[in-house]
């Protein structure tokens, strides 16, 4: 079989060549046709504006899924894992256009590195053609990678609760930022969740945006009771919790218009509160319908005209009773952060204050 030969799609003021453009990406399911590696290249360059309000001047690690994706395949969990099919590039690739800029970061660990940071649209179409769906931005931009400028509310559903409990908090959500002068803008997750983001000055650290992050959570728990900010599992039972680690360094969540590795090409969507609030499944939400969708705007337009101050959210952290929750396991011990034991195992054994075993 001859093989096909690349495409070119128009991105901005570029042309990026496609390879295998015929290569399915997503299949057919029974609401969406299959998506061609060229759909997804195509994709991106349609919501090109939109996509770069998202990602201009961050730092941007991508989730490259370079044979496509189907049911059953997984995520690499880190770079020594051989047998994920799909797996987060967070070093410029090789082969990276002229065209392309980088940034350097600083990781927990204190390692550093170069990433790719998307300045024009050219960019993202560049990355389908490595393989990559969903882009995963620094909450930080450029100029100033340490000092973040955006608050961002995971609302993630577990087992026992379904997205008509998201949408209940999301919209308590949304009136108690609004009380505190800040105004949220809302996503789909692209899966079951949903997405909050607050423009802040640039003026405070990662640690002080996961106490604002915290703060926040707890005060959705005491206005309702169906939410959590409980970081083992075990002891979140069926509410909604607020990934409050999402505000870490390093940590990332699927920008707007990214693509998810979900059956039918779900795209993680801007809406207004009225239209999430409307609803009903979020899988409507799909390289097939967003374009159209955009024809009426991008509904985060405005999410950069005002950038608020972060202190009404670490006043509540300060007030709520709570204190210091775990970091993720990768990190270095974090002071004043509890053992990293679970309950259950903490009970039945002796645990010093870092978290040791007592023998």
């Amino acid at each position: 079989m001859a093989k096909t030969p690349a495409a070119h799609v128009q991105a901005g003021e570029r042309e990026v060549r496609i390879s295998s453009p015929d290569r399915v990406i997503y299949e057919a399911t029974d609401r969406t046709p299959e998506v061609t590696k060229l759909m997804v290249a195509e994709f991106f360059a349609t919501v090109g504006d939109p996509l770069m309000r998202a990602l201009r001047d961050r730092p941007t690690a991508l989730e490259r899924w370079p044979d496509g994706w189907r049911e059953g395949m997984k995520l690499a969990t880190g770079p020594t894992d051989k047998e994920g099919d799909g797996f987060y590039q967070k070093r410029t690739p090789k082969g990276a256009p002229d065209y392309l800029e980088e940034v350097e970061i600083t990781f927990p660990s204190g390692r550093k590195a170069r990433e790719i940071c998307p300045t024009e649209p050219a960019i993202p179409v560049w990355c389908a053609q490595m393989g990559a769906l969903t882009f995963h931005p620094w909450p930080v931009r450029s100029a100033d990678v340490d000092h973040p400028d955006e608050l961002r509310i995971d609302l993630d559903p577990q087992p026992g609760t379904d997205f008509a409990d998201v949408l209940r908090v999301a919209d308590v959500a949304r009136e108690t930022l609004e009380e505190l002068g800040l105004r949220g803008f809302a996503k789909t997750s692209g899966n079951r969740g949903v997405h909050i983001y607050v423009r802040i000055r640039p003026e405070w650290t990662f640690e002080d945006l996961r106490h604002a992050a915290i703060g926040f959570g707890r005060e959705l728990e005491r206005r309702d009771g169906g939410v959590t900010t409980a970081w083992w599992k075990e002891e979140r039972g069926e509410r909604i919790f607020v990934d409050f680690n999402q505000n870490n360094r390093d940590r990332t969540i699927a920008s707007a218009y990214s693509l998810r590795p979900k059956p039918g090409a779900p795209v993680s969507t801007p809406l207004t509160w009225e239209e999430l609030a409307d609803l009903k499944d979020p899988r409507e939400l799909n390289l097939f319908t967003v374009p159209d969708l955009l024809a009426d705007g991008d509904r985060w337009a405005q999410i950069d005209d005002e950038a608020y101050d972060l202190t009404p959210l670490l006043e509540l952290w300060e007030k709520l009773p709570g204190g210091e929750l775990n970091f993720p396991p990768d990190y270095p011990k974090m002071p004043g952060e509890p053992p990293r034991v679970q309950p259950s195992k903490k009970v039945a054994s002796h645990w010093d204050e870092e978290g040791n075993r007592i023998e």
